[in-house]
């Protein structure tokens, strides 16, 4: 294991006896196993994967550092090793342990306390690798190339599901093994949601269209938001775009290493408030995007944590307005000591087509 992550986990480790983890993303992260089947335990002495004969020789070929274990039951393995070692205490991903799961690992590891570790292991994730940076700077690139290619795409008549299909299509031909999240593709009054799913409704001219989507290439996901205008813009959609528009070079401008994730939130969700919009904006500004698309830390009015250099983190703000249709542009970016790099290098002026 790499010894930055070893060091993360030593904090936990400072508290247990072991971590257990069993989320895909985690193992890969930890391990660099992508097979996500298993689980990973983590002691003081030893650092273990313990997965199926399906994934041995994958495990065994792309994990250093780690003990392989073969076995068909990672639990019960996971429960010996406990015994053998004499652990107590085990930290665990509350979040990826289902009741009948933790039901079981009780029964079979009697004594020993499993202590919900899931918002620390989070945060260890937070602050990128300059490797991790690259990947997800190559999904974002395919994640752009996607959109200019789709902008000749759309006509009136084509439906939104249409749209979808060929976006995603288009990033699976350039490398993609999958979607960061299920695509947004809506049109027309139906814009005003802002996770609005794509029907068998038909473009029509005058329609906003808004396209949220994103790639996982190497692990890691891409993520970002456009929003365009089928034919000519009426005034008041150039108003609401440009307003949208603004807000976020304003949140772009905000975002540096030692600034608060919630002051981020506030210099554009202020903006839109003081142009009439602020109960339009429905959501939070953004949030951290690796090798989830939605993870720590989150730009919201809530959030404690302070930016620092090499996280990734989107910044989307958008206006939502029932009957009428909605904005939201979103661009990908990582922090750095005097602002922020933008990965996102697509036009945001508004297109009419």
């Amino acid at each position: 294991m790499e010894s930055a992550k070893r060091n993360k986990l030593d904090k936990i480790l400072g508290e247990c006896d072991a971590v257990l983890l069993m989320s895909p993303h985690n193992m890969r992260y930890f391990s660099g196993f992508t097979g996500g089947e298993g689980a990973v335990v983590i002691t003081e002495n030893e650092v273990v994967l313990f997965t199926d004969s399906r994934y041995t020789e994958q495990a065994e070929s792309e994990v250093q550092g780690f003990e392989v274990v073969e076995t068909n039951d990672w639990m019960k393995s996971a429960c010996s090793l406990f015994e053998e070692q004499g652990i107590k205490f085990v930290a665990v991903e509350d979040d990826s342990l289902s009741m009948a799961d933790y039901t079981r690992l009780t029964s079979l590891a009697e004594n020993r306390e499993f202590v919900p570790m899931t918002s620390k292991i989070r945060t260890m994730r937070m602050v990128k690798t300059p490797e991790e940076l690259e990947k997800i700077r190559k999904a974002e690139e395919v994640g752009c190339k996607a959109f200019e290619y789709i902008l000749d795409y759309f006509k009136p008549d084509v439906s939104e599901k249409d749209i979808a299909l060929e976006i995603e299509y288009f990033m699976k031909k350039q490398g993609a093994s999958g979607l960061s999240f299920d695509t947004i593709a809506i049109s027309g009054a139906r814009t005003s949601l802002p996770h609005g799913v794509p029907t068998d409704k038909r473009i029509e001219q005058g329609d906003f269209v808004t396209l949220d989507f994103g790639c996982v290439l190497d692990g890691y996901c891409s993520d970002m938001t456009r929003t365009v205008v089928v034919g000519k813009a009426t005034e008041e959609q150039k108003k609401v775009y440009n307003t949208v528009k603004k807000a976020q070079q304003i949140g772009l401008d905000s975002i540096r290493e030692g600034i608060g994730c919630a002051e981020c939130d506030k210099a554009a969700r202020d903006y839109i408030a003081s142009c009439g919009y602020g109960q339009y904006f429905r959501h939070s500004l953004g949030h951290g995007v690796g090798l989830l698309v939605h993870e720590l830390p989150n730009l919201s009015p809530k959030s404690e944590i302070i930016l620092e250099k090499n996280m990734v983190v989107s910044c989307e703000p958008g206006i939502y307005i029932p009957n009428f249709g909605g904005v939201r542009i979103e661009d990908l970016v990582a922090v750095t000591e005097n602002g922020c790099e933008n990965l996102t290098r697509v036009t945001k002026d508004l297109i009419e087509l």
